[in-house]
């Protein structure tokens, strides 16, 4: 098995086995609408969403940014029964995770954490 990696909005990877906490924001970093959602690594937070146009109110914009933390976890998981390292991404178009090998990521890319 290789590595599990978190790919941030700067395109900067986290270690997974790193991460300590998932936590989700209400409003986006620039807007008071939407939702952040953060992994937290030896206490410092790294952005993998930033949404600020995500409509609805309070309760749903939060309610779907708890079904992408999960959705994370379970992509986590996929991740670590690969054989090679792994790079977990999201894919705003599709509003999912993904997965890609860390070697087709390879380049230009830097590692945190």
């Amino acid at each position: 098995m290789g590595e599990v990696w978190i790919r941030t909005i700067n395109n900067g990877l986290v270690r997974a086995d790193k991460v300590t906490e998932i936590a989700s924001t209400r409003g986006s970093l620039h807007e008071d609408q939407g939702f952040a959602l953060k992994v937290i690594v030896d206490g410092k937070a790294h952005v993998v969403i930033d949404d600020g146009d995500l409509p609805g109110r309070l309760p749903e914009r939060l309610e779907h940014a708890q079904h992408l933390e999960d959705a994370l976890l379970f992509a986590l998981d996929e991740a670590r029964e690969a054989d090679s390292s792994m790079v977990v991404f999201f894919d705003p178009e599709n509003d999912r995770w993904a997965l890609a090998a860390a070697a087709e990521l390879a380049g230009g890319i830097p590692a945190v954490g």
